[in-house]
């Protein structure tokens, strides 16, 4: 194998929203490198991207896929992501991986919903980002005004870097034509204006320029500058399945790609110390996990990885913060799709692949320097699903197959949730149901579903003071005492439960203390109002007594529970309900009424977008136990043609009817289930 500098490597990431073409564009690119000798397609479910059974039945990515191609001696590393909010996770994780983002766009479709939230995860993660105008074919299309509206979205760094011609059967190179023929706009006008984009990211170049003196070489080499610091976004046309375009997106990932040294850094965190990332291969190897992933046959694990800096090789020791005892890597590789080619050794900027390892998406691996490096933000997913095993004995082998399936979808959660339920929670009803197509198909599991309990959560308002609890029993041998007096007292929300130890001397021996805040804890995780866990509580022991023969562990514990429970329902007991923010996107005459059934579920609007196709999207805050038949009746109202994503926003107080609702639903539960 070739040696190959850190400055030859380009880490790309396609993104945007479903149906843009980004597999297709993919598909192209192998085609058009030679890696392919036919061109793959989705619709013929003959793409080498779309590999799994799931996506080729579906016709749509569930997961991120890797491949690998050269050009003009340049080592491209690009990653295909999905394009619905529902299989988000793989997408986010994979911008960890790469310099640059290129965020596809349907002529058809214009800017969807995905589109704007890949920009702004993008963005917000600080990588060098591309527009790609994508099915320049399609019919009954403006492309000037989706440039327009592009501008108008994403600011005026997007600046075209070539131009459809000839009716979308070519493009022309902006940047290296001052004059020409296009389809849209001019390309003189574009070519001042990428020019001008480039300069701005060099303040010494930008004064060569406005003095005449700058030269396209030197114009040139501060183009991945602009990209990587945001000045520049470059538009991109293509028709990925017509071989329009592609030959020039290859081209550009030289001039308006940043690569490793000029690209974003990542900052190595260990404790209090942070540590920009040189990345070079002289270095200590660091590297970060940015997909899992398991073949379904042989049930081996792989691991998709981005080197930072360093060389790793098969014999050399790789550790985590959580793993500081270190393993051996065994075969590194490179990621061709589906199929995995040993390699040397992984070297700075480079994207490898280990296997048969115990780590998680997300997890920064090392030989030397210890840390961890930030990861994207990720929406906390809040579509959930409680689930019931139709075999009994199953629940242990459902548990595991789930907990897979959270290692490789960071948008994917599997818990316990209130009342000791089975609970996954994801981006969407699409995503949890295809994990549970796949737990019946790969292991046999099958499971009924039903909406799970809202988690709601128990606090209080006010404080407590000298709550006094005496447990005693007496039962003909040795008997049981403890005596407790506590205070109880509100903490700021998020900031949890405390426990203080307020007692001086030893009217409570110090053995039995902790015993104290057990019973607590376990009278707040069963609840007091109507069942549900209690948060953000503080609690001091202040006095009590102990006897000298019948005090013991579990008699402490008793006090405590009872000492808490009566000084909660004496310190303005609150339920807590979830918040969510939800973004629901329909055709813009219904737009009145998904307003007004927000409304009726006690829906506050925070915003409002209009999108192209006379589509409209409408922000909210919505309690969480409001949207339990979202889904069906946005269906009903849209005639199919709405669609909502949801994120965890804050948890905040229960209206006072809707609370004495929920406290006597459950109540009733409690004498059904002793009755």
């Amino acid at each position: 194998m070739a040696v190959v500098s850190v400055e030859q490597y380009r880490n790309l990431v396609l993104l945007g929203h479903g149906g843009s073409g980004k597999t297709s564009l993919g598909e192209a690119l192998l085609f058009k490198a030679g890696i392919t000798t036919r061109l793959g397609s989705v619709p013929d479910k003959t793409s080498i991207l779309d590999y799994t059974d799931e996506e080729k039945d579906k016709g749509a990515s569930h997961d991120s896929t890797t491949f690998h191609l050269s050009h003009n001696g340049l080592e491209l590393n690009i990653v295909d992501t999905p394009g619905t909010r529902a299989f988000c996770g793989p997408a986010i994780a994979a911008i960890s991986a790469v310099e640059c983002a290129a965020v596809v766009i349907s002529s058809a479709s214009g800017i969807q919903v995905n589109t704007r939230k890949m920009m702004e995860f993008t963005a917000s993660y600080g990588i060098g980002r591309w527009i790609v105008i994508n099915h320049i074919d399609a019919d009954n299309v403006d492309l000037a005004a989706l440039v327009a509206q592009v501008q108008e979205s994403f600011g005026s760094e997007c600046v075209p870097i070539n131009l459809p011609t000839g009716g979308g059967t070519g493009v022309i190179d902006c940047f290296a034509n001052e004059s020409g023929s296009a389809d849209v706009l001019d390309v003189g006008e574009v070519h001042t204006a990428l020019v001008e984009a480039i300069v701005g990211a060099d303040d010494a170049m930008m004064e060569k320029y406005l003095g005449g003196e700058i030269t396209d070489d030197e114009v040139k080499s501060v183009a991945p500058k602009a990209v990587a610091e945001g000045m520049l976004i470059p538009i991109l046309f293509t028709n990925a399945c017509g071989d329009v375009g592609i030959s020039e997106f290859l081209d550009a990932t030289e001039l308006f790609c940043p690569s490793p040294v000029t690209g974003k850094r990542r900052t190595l965190v260990d404790g209090d110390n942070e540590t920009e990332i040189e990345p070079s291969p002289e270095g200590s190897f660091v590297g970060q996990i940015f997909k899992v992933t398991t073949d379904p046959k042989s049930n081996i694990k792989y691991f998709s990885i981005r080197v930072h800096s360093g060389r790793l090789t098969s014999d050399q020791t790789i550790k985590t913060v959580t793993a500081t005892k270190g393993c051996r890597p065994g075969h590194v590789m490179q990621t061709q799709a589906a199929e995995h080619a040993e390699i040397p050794a992984g070297v700075a900027g480079d994207i490898i692949c280990l296997a048969k390892l115990d780590f998680g998406i997300g997890d920064t691996l090392y030989t030397d320097q210890s840390g961890t490096i930030a990861m994207p933000f990720c929406p906390e997913p809040m579509f959930s699903l409680a689930l019931v095993s139709k075999a009994r004995g199953d629940e242990d082998k459902i548990a595991a197959a789930l907990k897979r399936i959270t290692e490789e979808d960071q948008c994917f959660i599997s818990e316990r949730g209130t009342g000791g339920e089975m609970v996954i929670r994801g981006m969407g009803e699409v995503q949890l149901r295809t994990y549970l197509q796949r737990l019946s198909k790969h292991h046999k599991l099958e499971v009924e579903t039903h909406a799970p309990r809202i988690p709601y959560r128990e606090t209080i308002l006010g404080s407590a003071h000298d709550i006094e609890y005496t447990h005693k029993k007496q039962t003909g041998g040795a008997g049981q005492f403890g005596r407790v007096i506590i205070n109880v007292i509100p903490a700021e929300r998020g900031e949890g439960y405390e426990f203080v130890d307020k007692i001086f001397g030893g009217v409570i021996d110090q053995s039995f203390r902790p015993s104290v805040d057990k019973g607590v804890r376990a009278q707040m995780a069963e609840g007091v109002l109507a069942g549900y866990p209690v948060v953000d509580v503080k609690v001091e022991l202040i006095d009590g007594k102990t006897h000298p023969v019948d005090s013991k562990d579990i008699a402490f514990q008793i006090a405590g529970r009872g000492a808490f429970k009566d000084g909660f329902m004496k310190a303005k007991p609150c339920l807590l309900e979830p918040i969510v923010n939800i973004e629901v996107t329909i055709p813009a005459d219904k737009l009145g009424d998904i307003q007004g059934d927000l409304a009726s579920r006690r829906g506050r609007p925070s915003g409002q977008d209009m999108l192209p196709g006379n589509m409209a999207v409408i922000k909210a805050i919505v309690p969480l136990a409001e949207l339990a038949d979202y889904n069906p009746r946005l269906s009903s109202i849209t005639g199919g043609q709405g669609s909502y994503s949801m994120e965890f926003s804050h948890y905040e107080a229960v209206p006072g009817n809707v609370k004495q609702q929920i406290i006597d639903a459950h109540k009733k539960e409690m004498e059904e289930a002793h009755s």
